[in-house]
């Protein structure tokens, strides 16, 4: 069976399974856009233990990347949508997916947005709902402490000899905190390590040089309107700087406060219409799938 390229912009919890599933796109508003999350009306507490396991697969992301992944995470109720369309538009280069975002008028809050030139850090929020709502949680709630756990974090790797400067990153130790900074302006590599590898004592005889390891090259000038304008931290104030202005949502305004981004947020009251192509990116083992269900469709059609 050909199949036309087709994707459904709302994700359900059925689909972690086979979160790319593809359906009919779309049949109807999106069930989540511009609703706020539920909350308990008790701010949690978080242990200091509890915030150094939450925040160790994000430490020693560069200092941009980082605000925009805990200004993002605040809105976890949009990350499960705006992953599938981040892979859906991934052949898409950077002017040209500005141009799609623009065009589909994606209603979620800007520092989710944001992440979309970031398809690999937007799978991982989608793909561990229950860590990204505890993230946003302890960052609504604890941003100082947060902040504190990362810096911990950052002081064991730096220690350990497994946080170093190299052609992706600069490594700053200050007084009293450590930045991780693009050595490019304007382009950023994701890393990717072991959190259980990298925050504790190697082993005698261990090479520690490959413990950190990085994506491609993404460029975030034309993404400046979502935030990537100046996004950076006051870490002696704990301060997360997004648009070059304090990011200050927290428990109590969580609902009311708007940060200022350079991008218009759209309203959105009708299903979006896509303006362009779609594609669809799956598993090698459901493209062999999808080959052995056409062969059997081509000898259904030789037999009639």
């Amino acid at each position: 069976m050909k199949r036309a390229a087709s994707f459904i912009l709302t994700f359900t919890a059925a689909l972690a399974a086979n979160p790319l599933s593809a359906q009919n796109y779309p049949q109807q508003p999106p069930p989540y856009y511009g609703q706020q999350q539920s909350y308990p009306q008790q701010a949690p507490a978080y242990g200091t233990q509890q915030l150094d396991d939450l925040v160790g697969r994000i430490a020693l992301y560069p200092d941009p990347l980082l605000a925009q992944v805990l200004t993002a995470s605040t809105y976890s109720y949009q990350i499960l949508d705006a992953a599938g369309w981040a892979r859906a538009h991934a052949y898409l280069a950077p002017d040209q997916m500005v141009r799609a975002i623009r065009e589909d008028g994606l209603p979620w809050d800007p520092s989710v947005i944001g992440l979309i030139p970031f398809p690999s850090v937007l799978n991982m929020l989608a793909g561990d709902m229950n860590w990204t709502q505890q993230l946003e949680s302890a960052v609504l709630a604890s941003r100082s402490a947060v902040m504190d756990a990362v810096q911990a974090q950052r002081s064991l790797a730096l220690g350990y000899g497994y946080l170093r400067s190299n052609s992706q990153i600069r490594v700053v130790a200050n007084p009293g905190y450590i930045e991780i900074l693009p050595v490019e302006p304007g382009v950023i590599y994701a890393p990717y390590y072991d959190p259980y590898v990298v925050f504790r004592r190697p082993r005698p005889g261990l090479v520690v040089g490959g413990a950190i390891s990085f994506g491609p090259r993404i460029s975030i000038g034309v993404f400046a309107p979502w935030g990537w304008g100046g996004a950076a931290f006051g870490w002696r104030e704990h301060a997360i700087i997004v648009n070059s202005r304090p990011w200050e949502r927290n428990w109590e305004n969580r609902e009311a406060y708007r940060h200022q981004y350079e991008a218009v947020r759209p309203r959105a009251e009708a299903p979006r219409v896509e303006r362009h192509e779609l594609r669809e990116y799956r598993g090698e083992e459901r493209r062999r799938d999808d080959r052995r269900e056409d062969r059997r469709d081509e000898r259904r059609d030789e037999r009639r």
